[in-house]
């Protein structure tokens, strides 16, 4: 009932990942890299009627895209599909299964809390737009404090920090910290892999103003770099911080599969 997905399954399974958000769904721009990118799965009652991705990295598995058709729901569909993903990450020697959801959506929160995930951490979703700006109070950085920053954010995928990353990120100037009056923020640039001209920004916020600076720079960046959207994830709450255009929240869950 759980195969890998084929390029032939796409037209039936976008018929039910439409109207998913408010907004719609992103899984038809994502649907072809995520076949590229392998490991995306569909479970089949003679069509598809559900979808799930995963995305192996060091020690864990991302999970991502869940999808099930309404006239199929309430039938674990979801649950399985997590639980098969789950199976091949452990067979790939994963120590953690993480997976991000809407703060407001009950519905997914309990399904993961039945499959015994736990809240590690809750992000938010912020937009900046791109402005050209001459005056700014920043450093390329070559070190964080990896206590406070665990985790970078890659194409919505939250991904582990480890040395090798640092030492690319303080490479290619990808690593922004502002220092005022001792408190510093901290962000790491990447370029979304879906979407054109889209910046994601992991941003660790130490204060208001240092964190001001920091968005300074990033709307210059985007100008100089031809950026179109600037999308911040942050664990801070920085709705005093006019600059920003709070999008959503998401709780980042996280499950033990040892």
């Amino acid at each position: 009932m759980i195969r890998n997905a084929k390029l032939s399954d796409k037209l039936q399974v976008l018929k039910f990942c439409q109207n998913t958000f408010s907004w719609g769904d992103y899984v038809e721009h994502v649907w072809d890299f995520w076949i590229t990118e392998d490991l995306l799965f569909v479970y089949e009652k003679q069509t598809p009627v559900g979808i799930c991705h995963a995305f192996f990295s060091k020690n864990q598995i991302w999970i991502e895209g869940i999808r099930v058709d309404p006239n199929f729901r309430k039938q674990k569909i979801a649950s399985d599909l997590i639980k098969h993903v789950e199976s091949l990450g452990k067979k790939d020697s994963a120590l953690f299964s993480f997976m991000l959801v809407d703060t407001e959506n009950s519905i997914s929160l309990s399904m993961a809390k039945s499959l015994e995930y736990g809240i590690f951490q809750t992000w938010n979703f912020y937009s900046l737009e791109p402005k050209k700006n001459l005056h700014f109070n920043i450093i390329f950085a070559k070190s964080l404090d990896e206590s406070i920053c665990t985790h970078y954010v890659k194409s919505w995928r939250w991904l582990p920090i480890d040395n090798t990353l640092l030492s690319e990120f303080s490479k290619q100037n990808k690593l922004i910290q502002s220092k005022i009056n001792g408190k510093t923020s901290t962000a790491i640039l990447s370029d979304s892999e879906h979407f054109d001209n889209t910046l994601i920004v992991t941003l660790f916020s130490g204060s208001d103003k240092s964190t001001s600076q920091i968005l300074l720079f990033l709307q210059n960046h985007a100008i100089q770099n031809n950026y179109t959207r600037i999308q911040i994830l942050t664990k801070e709450n920085l709705s005093n911080l006019d600059l920003l255009e709070h999008k959503l929240s998401f709780h980042l869950l996280r499950k033990h599969l040892s």
